[in-house]
């Protein structure tokens, strides 16, 4: 035994000192970093993505190790508080308003924190802790969110740590759930195996999901299961398990006109049925007259009302000004033209790209996030996690750069204002478009070689 061990150190010797290594920079990120100290933040993240890259290129064939190691990584921020993000309080918040009978949707924090008989236990330090900007609006999460939130309330009892725990064991095991699938899925596209670790071990999905308890990778998971029923030609099973990734999160909505070319007008006309019906069933209890109000009232604000590490809405913004437009009024206006765009978006890429084959449905998914990304007004860092995850199973890599630079955008908050460095958005675009316009002509290099051939 002793000898096996030490064969394995001579062996593994230098991925093992990369796994303490980055074992020692998430603590320091988990437990002693405060996102104003943007210095700290980047030299800890840029690090930790250094070391990612390495363990993949010395042991991508040895899966139990890097499985071993994004489980450790992961383990690491177990009993911290999220650092990066406040949006944790309101997961909470809504969790025990549903323990409670209340309808979170219908409700605004800042309404329900006047009440002097409200039960929810630290009431008033996450009404502080989630921000004005959350406190003032109606809860935007779908159902299958909201009852996730309820249930590590329930599990974590009145304590918010606990809850906190909760939500991240659950975080935990969708994304191993992610390695598991997905590994499956890389295989029917032919893919190697290999590329799930530029997944399950980027740090951007460490620290964004695992830290600061965002939901995507519960959606993502649920969304994976389905395109693998889709590899196996399980189309109708396949329905359920997207249906519930909407109900987690909304962004799979983007891509059910896709499925049209995919399916075929019948199949995909049943699939939407079944898509349709599970999502019934799931907003049904929360249903109210006022409910559909509140909730799009919530949803169109991202249009027209936020605006972070935007792309060529800042661009937009920038020429703008120089004609004297006000700010307020260039965002709503261009809140109300983006959906527009978006569609023209996703209906081109539905109707003139062979979505028959699974692979090229998956970068026609690629495609249309990443125009909505590009053009969309707030683009928080966890955003692009879906676009890590779709572009492993194509022939693209921006999306991983992109999981790389959008880091720079963590530097608004060193500023008391939370004022956007525009030369760092610059910088961070301007690589990852160029990264992508490079990809792009390469691609189309390789396709030419081939025909020559």
């Amino acid at each position: 035994m002793t000898n096996r061990l030490i064969s394995y150190w001579n062996l593994h010797k230098i991925p093992i000192l990369m796994v303490l290594a980055s074992l020692l920079f998430y603590g320091s990120f988990a437990y002693d970093l405060t996102r104003t100290d943007v210095l700290k933040l980047l030299m800890l993240f840029g690090a930790l993505f250094f070391l990612c890259y390495k363990l993949i290129q010395f042991e991508k064939w040895n899966y139990k190790f890097l499985l071993a190691s994004g489980i450790l990584f992961r383990l690491v921020f177990l009993f911290a508080e999220p650092n990066l993000s406040q949006d944790f309080n309101r997961f909470v918040w809504d969790g025990n308003l549903l323990l409670l009978g209340i309808n979170p949707y219908l409700f605004l924090p800042d309404d329900l924190i006047l009440q002097a008989d409200l039960a929810i236990a630290n009431a008033r330090e996450l009404h502080a802790g989630m921000g004005s900007l959350s406190a003032a609006n109606y809860s935007n999460y779908p159902p299958v969110n909201q009852l996730l939130f309820a249930l590590a309330a329930w599990i974590g009892g009145k304590s918010i740590l606990a809850t906190v725990m909760a939500s991240r064991v659950m975080i935990i095991f969708a994304d191993i759930g992610i390695f598991y699938v997905g590994r499956k899925l890389l295989r029917q596209v032919n893919r190697s195996p290999h590329l799930i670790f530029w997944y399950f071990l980027n740090p951007l999905i460490l620290i964004e999901l695992t830290g600061n308890l965002h939901f995507e990778g519960v959606m993502l998971f649920f969304f994976i299961c389905s395109l693998y029923l889709l590899s196996l030609h399980k189309w109708i099973w396949a329905a359920f398990p997207y249906a519930i990734s909407i109900s987690v999160k909304l962004i799979p909505l983007l891509f059910l006109p896709l499925f049209i070319t995919h399916l075929g007008i019948k199949k995909s006309a049943l699939f939407y049925g079944v898509v349709g019906g599970c999502l019934v069933i799931c907003f049904l209890p929360f249903y109210s007259p006022q409910f559909i109000h509140n909730y799009m009232q919530t949803i169109g604000l991202w249009f027209s009302n936020f605006e972070f590490n935007a792309g060529l809405y800042n661009l937009i913004k920038q020429i703008a000004l120089q004609l004297d437009v006000k700010p307020w009024e260039l965002i709503k206006d261009y809140g109300k033209i983006t959906p527009y765009l978006v569609i023209i978006i996703i209906l081109a890429t539905t109707f003139l790209r062979r979505n028959q084959n699974l692979g090229i449905l998956i970068g026609s998914m690629l495609l249309v996030l990443s125009a909505y990304y590009f053009l969309a007004s707030t683009v928080h860092p966890w955003y692009v996690i879906f676009l890590v995850l779709l572009a492993i199973y194509t022939d693209f890599r921006y999306p991983i750069a992109w999981s790389a630079f959008i880091i720079l955008s963590y530097t608004a908050y060193a500023n008391p204002e939370f004022k956007e460095n525009l030369a760092l958005l610059f910088v961070e675009y301007f690589l990852v478009i160029g990264f992508l316009c490079y990809e792009i002509i390469r691609y189309k290099g390789q396709k030419l070689v081939i025909r020559k051939n």
